[in-house]
C-alpha cells in the first residue's frame, strides 16, 4: 500500500522529535514529484541559530554505501572479484590463512570476523561494548588527531576475532571498510576519496556531497552535540573534528536532498548495474554497533513494514551527529533525516541504554516519512 505524503503529519512529527529533546534536526521526504522538507530546533544551542533543511551534515556510515558502490564498479570492470581472497590484493595487512579465507564480499557485508578498531584507537572506549565502563575523554583527546589508516587496520586485525570468515551473524566493523578502501586504491591507482568523488558522487550529480579536507564542515551546517550516554552533560560540540578516525568508511559530508537523490539513482541501477545492485541486496544477519541483529547486504540494509514494500538505505553516526536515508525499492518514496545529537540515552543500573522520548519520536517520524 502506497500512501501520499501527509505534510501536516510530517510537520508535527519532526517538531515532536525536537520537543522530545533533540536540539535540532532536518529532513527531506520525496514521493514521486512531491517533496517535503522540514526542520525543527536549533543548529547552535548557545546562539539559538535555527537548523534549515539545506544544511550540510556529517552522515557517518552512510558513506559505506558510496564505498561499496565504488568497489562494485570495479567488480563490474573485472579488477576486483567479490569472492576473491583479500590476500591476493593485500598480502601484508591480513597475512597468511586469514587473508586467504576472507573475501572481498566478507569485508563489504561484515562477515570477515575482523574486530572493530575504535576501542583500541580511543583508550577510554576500551571496555566497549560494556558502556558503563567506557568514558568520553578520548573523544576530546583525539579531536585533531591525524590517524594513520594502516595503524587503525593493524589494531582491528590484531584484536581478538569476532567470528570466523563467512560465518553468521557477522559483526559490524569499520576495519572491514578501511581494508576495502585499501583494495580500491590498489586497483585504481588513486585515492579512494578521489575515485568515489569522480565515479559515484559526480556520477550521481550530487552538488553538496564530498569528503572533508580538514576538521571543519564547509558551508551552512549545524553544530554536533555528543552526550555519550549521559556522561557528557551538557552535551559537547564535536562539529569540528578530524575525520581520519574513520576515513572513507564514514567521513562523508552531504545534505538530505543529495542523499535522497543518490539512493534513488542507486536503486534505479544508475550507479552500478542491475546485477551489482542485486548483489548489494543479498543480505546476511549482522550484529550492529548497537548490539542488534540486522539484515545487511553489500553496503545496504533493508527495512520493511507489512504491506508497505521494502526500503533500502543506510544509517550513520559520528561524534555528535547522525543521519538515516531510506528509499523504497521502486524509488518512489525516499526519506533522509539528519540529527545533531548522539547517544542521548542514559544508562540503567545494568549498564544498558535507557529508553528516551527521542527514540519513540524518531521512530514515529521515520514511520510517517516512509509509510504515512
Amino acid at each position: 500500500m502506497k500512501n501520499p505524503l501527509d505534510l501536516a503529519a510530517l510537520d508535527a512529527a519532526i517538531e515532536n522529535v525536537h520537543r522530545a529533546g533533540m536540539p535540532g534536526l532536518f529532513a527531506e521526504v520525496r514521493d514521486g514529484d512531491r517533496v517535503w522538507r522540514g526542520a525543527a530546533g536549533v543548529a547552535d544551542v548557545v546562539t539559538g541559530r535555527p537548523v534549515t533543511a539545506d544544511m550540510r551534515h556529517r552522515v557517518g556510515s552512510i558513506t559505506k554505501t558510496f564505498t561499496a558502490a565504488a568497489v562494485l564498479q570495479q567488480v563490474e570492470s573485472g579488477r576486483i572479484g567479490l569472492d576473491t581472497p583479500i590476500g591476493r590484493y593485500l598480502p601484508k595487512p591480513v597475512p597468511g590463512e586469514r587473508g586467504d579465507a576472507i573475501t572481498v564480499r566478507m569485508l563489504i557485508n561484515h562477515t570477515s570476523g575482523l574486530a572493530e578498531y575504535l576501542p583500541y584507537a580511543y583508550p577510554s572506549l576500551k571496555a566497549y561494548p560494556v558502556l558503563a565502563d567506557t568514558g568520553p575523554q578520548s573523544l576530546d583527546d583525539h579531536r585533531l588527531t591525524r590517524f594513520d589508516p594502516a595503524e587503525l587496520i593493524e589494531m582491528g586485525v590484531g584484536a581478538p576475532r569476532v567470528g570466523t570468515p563467512g560465518g553468521t551473524p557477522g559483526v559490524y566493523s569499520n576495519t572491514n571498510y578501511l581494508l576495502l578502501v585499501r583494495i580500491l586504491e590498489k586497483v585504481t591507482g588513486t585515492t579512494a576519496e578521489r575515485y568515489i568523488t569522480r565515479n559515484v558522487i559526480e556520477r550521481a550529480g550530487l552538488r553538496d556531497t564530498g569528503f572533508p579536507t580538514g576538521p571543519y564542515v564547509d558551508g551552512p551546517h549545524s553544530r554536533l552535540y555528543e552526550a555519550w550516554f549521559g556522561m557528557i552533560d551538557p552535551p559537547r560540540d564535536y562539529s569540528a573534528y578530524d575525520m581520519s578516525w574513520v576515513g572513507p568508511s564514514a567521513s562523508l559530508i552531504s545534505t538530505v536532498s543529495d542523499l535522497n537523490r543518490f539512493y534513488g539513482l542507486l536503486l534505479a541501477g544508475e550507479i552500478v548495474g542491475p546485477s551489482s545492485l542485486a548483489q548489494m541486496q543479498r543480505t546476511v544477519p549482522v550484529v550492529s554497533q548497537e548490539g542488534k541483529v540486522i539484515d545487511y547486504g553489500l553496503g545496504l540494509h533493508p527495512t520493511m513494514a507489512p504491506g508497505q514494500g521494502t526500503f533500502w538505505g543506510h544509517g550513520g553516526t559520528v561524534w555528535g551527529g547522525g543521519a538515516l536515508a531510506m528509499t523504497r525499492a521502486d524509488g518512489g518514496r525516499r526519506m533522509a533525516v539528519a540529527v545533531n545529537l548522539q547517544r542521548w540515552n542514559g544508562l540503567d543500573p545494568s549498564g544498558r541504554p535507557k529508553p528516551h522520548p527521542i527514540d519513540d519520536a524518531l521512530a514515529t517520524l521515520y514511520r510517517v516519512a516512509m509509510y504515512g
